[in-house]
C-alpha cells in the first residue's frame, strides 16, 4: 500500500513509457499500467500529478480493491464482482508496484515490503458484529452461484 501525498512532475510521469510500462493519458488523468496491474494519476491545479489509484491488480478493465476475507483474499471490482486473487496476480501486483516506484523515486521501507497489503480486511466470525458475513460488509457478488 502506498502512503504517498508527493505530487509527481510530468518529467517523472515522462520516464514511465521507456521504463516499459504502458502509458494512456487522456485529460489530464494518467492511467499506467504493467504485468495486468495499474496505477491512475490526475493533474493538479498546480501541473503537478497526484496518485489517485492506487497500484492495484486490474480486471476486465476496472481497477480493483484488494480484499482479506479471513480466509482468502479476493479482488473487489467497482462493479461490485469478487474474484479470488490468484498467487500470481499477487506477485505481479508486487513486481508492478516496486518497478513503479523505482522509476519515481518513491523510496521502499522494510515494512512495506514484507507483503500484500490489503485494501480492505473483514473477517469477523462472531454471529451478529459487523462482518460475521464478509460479502455483506463489502457489499461483494459471486461470479455465479454454486
Amino acid at each position: 500500500m502506498w502512503y504517498v501525498n508527493e505530487r509527481f512532475t510530468k518529467e517523472q510521469l515522462d520516464a514511465l513509457p521507456r521504463a516499459g510500462f504502458a502509458v494512456n493519458s487522456t485529460g489530464g488523468v494518467v492511467r499506467v499500467e504493467r504485468y495486468g496491474c495499474g496505477a491512475e494519476f490526475r493533474r493538479t491545479p498546480d501541473g503537478r500529478f497526484e496518485m489517485t489509484e492506487l497500484p492495484t491488480v486490474i480486471s476486465g478493465g476496472l481497477f480493483t480493491r484488494l480484499w482479506d476475507a479471513g480466509y482468502q483474499k479476493f479482488l473487489l471490482r467497482s462493479d461490485g464482482k469478487k474474484l479470488p486473487a490468484l498467487a500470481a496476480q499477487l506477485v505481479n501486483l508486487r513486481r508492478f508496484n516496486e518497478d513503479l516506484r523505482s522509476v519515481l523515486g518513491v523510496p521502499t521501507f522494510y515494512n512495506e515490503g514484507l507483503g500484500s497489503v490489503c485494501e480492505l480486511t473483514t473477517y469477523d466470525r462472531v454471529k451478529g458484529r459487523p462482518g460475521d458475513i464478509p460479502d455483506e460488509s463489502v457489499g461483494a457478488k459471486s461470479e455465479a452461484k454454486h
